[in-house]
């Protein structure tokens, strides 16, 4: 089980140094009040936050921003409006937060345009909080709070959490390092670079017991610690933000929200291997993390806390953004570091070791996003704050992305050894319209799935490991009984094969084959010619031989893991292939060709409409009598059943 939050250790000694960096007086008492006032502590206005990031965005937050802007406009209202990234319970945006002075921020879900004026009017007019719409408030012992509202800590989505790396997202304003140094931020990289040599921040690392958080988890302090002790006129370190699963937004949510974290963690990783060029690698495809990253930098930049010379210590750190073209293979560390030296993305045999012969041939430390976050708060507080909460192995926290078929899709962050049926039954809050928990794909198109005989499983990365998963990068896409995990596996099959970069035989040829063999179980017999049938049955039986030769001949990571998705569904759902394969039958009723459709004479009109809108003429009758599907005929495309007026055509 996870050990108990402990309680973060507050670093008052690099004080003196943010307020300079803010460019105020170095005098205790008025640089605390401008602490306060950045931290929100102390407003003489109401303050509306609202929800910015990319799944903010997407629920409409943009004409929300306007519908705010255009209320305070015509009432002639004064109020601060700060953009905040994603507070991570995506399933309720647009979520707005207002904060009127002396009182505690309450955020409000679903707040479409329609419902600002309804809302300001209660909360900034009346003072009123519409039970109906508030998700709670935050807890704040300095400022008052409101009767009969519950704290945003108690929801159950929030409470069972333990965050630390999210601890910024939807609280700060992202582009403010102002806003990010009054909250602690850059004590960390301050203590390391003035107080600890690079050696000593290795130490501290490797006994945090912190594991990089995008695959397989090695130790971070040991590959920092084999960088530094490997000669090298020039070393470098990258930020591998290229987040390519499936249902995998983490990375994106965390520069999002909280660029500075990302930023802060990276400086100290390059000062501890010494390394003067540091790179982000992110894909194209995130815009927003882009541009608050490149703004973010800047700042960064401009009060001393990047370039050369930081804080008059003569450490030397340039930061430099690639954007990758969105390519899957180039998460894999060997890949991507082709792609930044501007080749085609492939990956290369190792040994040797980027941190031995990484980016142009020198040593080199790659961690993603969520690894480097961690870094401050440890630096801060310490190795064994950090490694005081998780299981014996996998110490600290655990980002995932929770999406799927759950209640409460969003971004969750908990103790290492928290169970699945805590994280989808009480922070997911379960399976939507009453249906039953199927399974759980975690780790991405490299892991597996887990059935309800894992749901006390304690995730950790050696329990996942046993079980035959992998934690991955922290994706958990959850499947309730309506999915065909056949059409599941097919699926991510279809994802690796397209994204395969073909260096290697096994990977570019192996997975094409489980593809296609994966195409014919789910294939009806009209469709099938010749000795198609035969083959099908061929291929079924080379399947389990063939997923092994994958894995054991792949050139990269990506290319061993490719098979897992099948492998673990395999495993089992090894009934649900049997009914595929040996009946034509999709037990979850989604494989549309292995669908059979019948009519109800007990509900059927004899409209006709069935059968004048049927493509292959299988629906045959006389008007105002019941008519009847001729199989032979029908192409289980389900027009019949779209147009059917009177729900007579049933689906078996």
């Amino acid at each position: 089980m996870p050990s108990e939050k402990p309680e973060v250790i507050q670093r008052t000694d690099t004080d003196q140094t943010i307020l300079k960096l803010l460019g105020k007086e170095s005098t205790i008492v008025p640089g605390t009040q401008y602490l306060k006032i950045l931290r929100r502590e102390i407003i003489d206005k109401p303050v509306i936050y609202i929800g910015m990031g990319t799944c903010g965005l997407g629920a409409g937050a943009g004409k929300t921003l306007q519908a705010i802007k255009q209320y305070l406009g015509e009432r002639a209202l004064e109020a601060e409006i700060v953009e905040v990234g994603c507070i991570g319970l995506c399933v309720e945006e647009p979520i707005v937060e207002v904060q009127r002075p002396q009182r505690t921020r309450v955020a409000f879900r679903k707040i479409t345009a329609d419902q600002v004026p309804s809302l300001f009017d209660n909360v900034l007019a009346k003072g009123i909080i519409p039970t109906e719409l508030m998700i709670g408030q935050h807890r704040h012992e300095g400022l008052r709070s409101w009767e009969g509202v519950p704290f945003l800590d108690e929801h159950p989505f929030f409470a069972p959490q333990t965050r630390w790396v999210l601890k910024n997202c939807g609280i700060i304003a992202p582009a403010s390092i102002e806003e990010y140094l009054a909250r602690g931020g850059y004590q960390g990289l301050i203590k390391a670079i003035r107080q600890y040599t690079r050696e000593e921040i290795c130490q501290i690392i490797t006994q945090s017991g912190l594991r990089g958080r995008g695959g397989g988890g090695f130790l971070t302090g040991k590959k920092w610690q084999l960088a530094l002790e490997t000669p090298g006129a020039q070393k470098y370190f990258i930020c591998n933000a290229d987040e390519g699963d499936p249902g995998a937004f983490m990375d994106r949510a965390v520069i999002e929200g909280d660029p500075y974290r990302l930023l802060e963690g990276l400086a100290i990783g390059a000062y501890a291997i010494g390394a003067t060029k540091a790179y982000v690698y992110i894909r194209a495809e995130y815009p927003l993390a882009v541009a608050r990253l490149k703004e973010a930098i800047q700042k960064a930049r401009q009060v001393g806390l990047l370039g050369r010379n930081i804080l008059d210590t003569g450490v030397d750190l340039e930061i430099i953004i690639k954007m990758g073209a969105g390519a899957f293979v180039c998460g894999e560390e060997t890949a991507l570091i082709h792609s930044i030296e501007g080749k085609r993305g492939m990956p290369r045999p190792r040994p040797p070791y980027p941190s031995v012969s990484g980016l142009f041939g020198k040593p080199t430390v790659i961690n993603n996003v969520e690894t480097l976050a961690n870094v401050p708060d440890i630096i801060v507080n310490g190795a064994e704050w950090f490694n005081s909460v998780g299981t014996a192995r996998s110490k600290g926290t655990k980002v995932f992305a929770l999406s799927g078929k759950i209640n409460r899709t969003g971004l969750v962050e908990v103790a290492m050894g928290t169970t699945l049926r805590q994280i989808i039954f009480e922070i997911g809050g379960g399976i939507p319209n009453d249906m039953q928990f199927k399974a759980v794909q975690i780790g991405g198109p490299s892991g597996s799935c887990l059935t309800t005989q894992h749901l006390d499983l304690e995730i950790d990365y050696e329990s996942l490991t046993q079980v035959g998963a992998m934690m991955g990068s922290g994706g958990l896409v959850v499947m309730d009984e309506k999915t065909c995990m056949v059409d599941f596996a097919k699926f991510f099959m279809d994802f690796i094969q397209r994204e395969s970069c073909g260096k290697c035989i096994p990977c570019r040829e192996g997975t094409r084959r489980m593809l296609e063999i994966l195409q014919r179980i789910t294939r009806s017999r009209r469709n099938e010619t010749g000795t198609e049938a035969l083959e099908r049955f061929k291929g079924i039986m080379y399947l389990n031989r063939l997923a092994e030769v994958i894995k054991d001949t792949s050139l990269c990571g990506l290319g061993k893991s490719a098979p897992n998705p099948v492998l673990g569904t395999l495993r089992w759902f090894r009934d649900e292939y049997e009914a595929h394969i040996y009946e034509r039958r999709c037990p979850a009723g989604v494989c549309t060709e292995l669908l059979h459709y019948e009519i109800d004479p007990e509900k059927c009109t004899g409209c006709t409409l069935c059968a004048k809108n049927c493509p292959a003429g299988a629906i045959l009758g006389n008007l105002k009598t019941p008519h009847y599907i001729v199989p032979d005929k029908c192409i289980a495309c389900g027009s019949c059943v779209d147009i059917c007026r009177f729900k007579a055509v049933m689906v078996k």
